[in-house]
């Protein structure tokens, strides 16, 4: 129990000793136990491989979702130091973050309830993204409660079905945004739209999708809106169909370095994200011992296993327990048993390999010493690269390296 060696006297109120106790614990929380460690010269040098692929097209860089999990603030600098003119989020919020720490890049939000904080957008000098007259209106509205106009882009919907104006509904809010940009509304800086097999570049969706882009360009220029640009293609088009680039490119997952169409190689991208754990315990397992719950693993021999403190509270996926290895030691181990919560068990073979608690090792990275990528957890798991980095959560706790600064 806590004890008058932390210099509390009789009269101290009841909370001090919790005081003196956060403190300490705050203290040692200085070597966290899991990370994500972000590498931002790998997103400079992601940036700069997309504008090698965007030709003359600029780069609107997608930092949506806290940078899909990267940190949005610190990626944004890095990729518009990289040269990225642009950026891409989905929600108002997530734009005003990105002002609040002072960036004044444009800035595009594009997924937001038609009931949003428009007005906070429009003093921000935030470009709102619309796909519905009822989306439009009430940025009208809003605007006319600033006194200042709004700037949209026109989020149209070629074939997706997902956000966007519909074909019906396409025509009426181009109708709508004459009337308004007459009275001074509403300004029209853009029109865009998403593709919705991009990962599969010469599919025949791709191109008509394509095709009803342009259409809707002229719809607009048939009613005397011309947009200063228009923008189509995400991370996989930028890569592969210079066809699609259009004014502006708009990657996402490419700049974190993780490939867009895994099949046809890295496209000479490097991942940003780093995921790390230290060994907390190490231990003799004898033979015929089963580890973790349900005993899913049985030692077949006398072993040592290491305990790293990261489960699936933190972003390691439960069905990942007995098929996944991690580099630990320069050599990649494998995990056995069950993932839990909090933990994890690697087996290190008879002698230990000179592991150590308080070792570091890698569950996934960049793969360039032979350890895992995030690639590989999502072959195992029959998903995404995507869902992997963004489910880093919980306890790890994120870093920055490279850059400016490391933070």
């Amino acid at each position: 129990m806590l004890s008058g060696s932390f210099g509390r006297t009789s009269c101290e109120p009841s909370f001090g000793k919790w005081h003196y106790f956060l403190v300490l614990s705050n203290q040692s929380l200085t070597t966290p136990q899991a990370e994500a460690v972000i590498d931002l010269d790998a997103i400079g040098h992601n940036v700069r491989v997309l504008r090698r692929f965007a030709g003359d097209a600029a780069v609107m860089a997608v930092v949506k979702a806290d940078a899909y999990n990267h940190g949005a603030v610190e990626v944004s600098r890095a990729a518009l130091a990289a040269g990225a003119r642009e950026l891409g989020v989905t929600t108002i919020d997530e734009a005003l973050q990105l002002r609040a720490a002072g960036i004044e890049a444009p800035i595009l939000t594009w997924l937001n309830t038609s009931d949003a904080d428009f007005g906070a957008a429009i003093a921000a000098d935030i470009e709102i993204g619309v796909a519905s007259v009822k989306h439009l209106n009430a940025i009208a509205s809003a605007a006319k409660a600033v006194g200042e106009p709004a700037t949209v882009t026109i989020k149209v919907d070629t074939g997706l079905n997902r956000n966007g104006a519909s074909p019906l509904e396409y025509p009426r809010v181009l109708d709508e945004l004459v009337r308004l940009g007459r009275e001074g509304t509403v300004r029209l800086r853009a029109i865009f739209s998403h593709l919705a097999l991009a990962d599969q570049p010469h599919n025949p969706v791709v191109d008509k999708q394509r095709e009803r882009f342009l259409d809707a360009i002229a719809a607009a220029k048939a009613r005397g809106l011309v947009p200063e640009l228009v923008h189509l293609a995400n991370s996989a088009s930028t890569v592969t169909r210079p066809d699609m680039q259009f004014d502006m490119v708009r990657p996402g997952i490419a700049v974190y370095g993780l490939s867009p169409v895994p099949e046809l190689g890295d496209f000479d991208l490097i991942p940003a994200m780093s995921a790390k754990a230290r060994v907390a315990l190490v231990k003799e397992v004898a033979a015929g011992e089963g580890v973790s719950y349900g005993h899913e693993w049985i030692a077949p021999r006398d072993t040592v296993v290491a305990l790293l403190p990261v489960g699936y509270a933190d972003g390691v996926p439960r069905l990942l327990g007995g098929k996944f290895d991690v580099l630990l030691g320069g050599i990649r181990r494998p995990a056995i048993g069950r993932v839990c919560m909090d933990q994890f068990v690697v087996d290190l073979g008879p002698d230990g390999g000179g592991v150590e608690e308080g070792d570091e090792a890698e569950l996934f990275g960049t793969g360039d010493r032979g350890g895992p990528r995030a690639q590989d957890w999502a072959d195992t798991l029959g998903t995404i690269h995507y869902e992997i980095v963004t489910g880093m959560r919980g306890r790890t706790v994120r870093r920055h390296v490279g850059g400016e600064e490391t933070t």
